[in-house]
């Protein structure tokens, strides 16, 4: 065993990100402190929505996330609306974007400094990168690469395994596993998809970016595809990874509108609203020139066809160095809703995206963060 001193708290939280960061704003009394890996706080609310911080969203309803415990989710998200979420934030202004989404007007340097400012600064404690967690005659030993800590509760926030270089670990699986819990498999979503040798001529058109309807398992997406040189990316794909597990998925190219010719004296690529690029790699997969609309054929009609129901199976995916979050993980239905506290260990607490509940893009995950912290409660500990 360690032979260092133990720093004594009543609280140990680890991981200052959205639900670390929320605990310590709503509990400035408690006897706490707040480790994390990296030399600043928040590290992935800094990079969210771009570096704008896409904080919550106007319609946070369980149909937003990949789950499997609907009155689990549906309870925590119940804890928190939006606009009582945007009201902690005093003095930070947002903005509306895509009709539903809030961002900071400026950039996520507001929501982090008014963090800064409101929680002390004397119980952060950063560069403290946990190794193992054991417990003792009731209490938590919490071993650290820098100073280790001995408390009576211990809150898990340390989110997924995504955005390694932000510090980001699996040190929420392990401590769950050690303590008796399940661990669902893991694996990057919000994350873009590489693509079978059928699709590669998709490859060619690195950079251009449509918008399109995307089709998988039950859910469909309409937004913006983008292409890459890796495979193809975009919201309608990241949020298309959440639930994709194996097989195709169907793409329209022409979303807003059926496959018309209005200009027959035309060629096809003067009548359709498609990046000219685009068209091109398009016409020479299908096998069919960019020529005269009355001059095509029936076989050239039905290759066209294909626009708007374009079947790609995905290789695979980019991985969790460009996954946004961490799909799976520490099973829901062992923690309890009213508390957050396992329900196999007491005082045992878990928030965030370590849990298997993961949302769409748009500000899901950090408002079922933000509602984690909001629901934890020891009054039964």
């Amino acid at each position: 065993m360690n032979m260092k001193k133990f720093i004594e708290k009543d609280i140990v939280v680890i991981g200052a990100g959205a639900s670390g960061l929320m605990f310590a704003l709503l509990n400035p009394k408690k006897d706490f402190v707040l480790l994390d890996t990296n030399t600043k706080i928040g590290q992935k609310i800094k990079v969210s929505g771009g570096g704008k911080c896409n904080i919550t969203n106007r319609y946070i309803t369980c149909d937003r996330y990949h789950h499997d415990n609907y009155a689990f989710l549906s309870q925590v998200l119940e804890s928190l609306s939006y606009k009582e979420l945007l009201g902690y934030f005093e003095g930070v202004e947002f903005i509306k974007r895509k009709k539903d989404q809030y961002f900071c007007k400026n950039n996520s340097g507001d929501i982090l400094n008014f963090f800064y400012k409101h929680i002390d600064r004397k119980k952060i404690f950063l560069n403290h990168k946990v190794k193992d967690v054991e417990y003792h005659d009731n209490k938590f030993l919490i071993y650290t690469t820098n100073n280790d800590f001995r408390a009576n509760k211990l809150i898990v926030a340390s989110g997924g395994v995504s955005f390694k270089e932000l510090g980001a670990s699996d040190i929420a699986y392990k401590i769950a596993e050690k303590f008796g819990h399940q661990v669902t498999k893991i694996k990057p979503a919000l994350v873009g998809f590489t693509l079978q040798k059928d699709d590669f001529w998709m490859k060619e058109l690195s950079g251009v970016s449509l918008k399109v309807k995307v089709k998988v398992a039950d859910k469909v997406f309409v937004d913006d595809l983008l292409f890459t040189h890796r495979g193809i990316s975009g919201p309608a794909i990241l949020n298309s990874s959440l639930y994709w597990e194996k097989g195709s998925i169907e793409i329209d190219f022409l979303p807003d509108q059926d496959l018309l010719f209005n200009y027959k004296q035309k060629q096809i690529s003067s009548n359709l609203p498609l990046p000219k690029r685009f068209i091109k790699e398009f016409l020479l997969k299908v096998g069919v020139k960019d020529k005269v609309v009355q001059k095509l054929n029936k076989d050239d009609l039905e290759k066209l066809k294909i626009l708007k129901h374009y079947t790609l199976s995905p290789a695979g995916d980019f991985g969790y160095k460009k996954a946004e979050v961490t799909k799976g993980g520490i099973k829901s239905n062992e923690v309890d809703s009213a508390t957050m506290q396992s329900k196999v260990q007491k005082n045992l607490y878990f928030l965030g995206e370590c849990l298997d509940i993961t949302g769409e893009l748009g500000g899901f995950n950090l408002h079922f963060a933000f509602s984690c912290a909001k629901k934890i409660s020891f009054e039964s500990a």
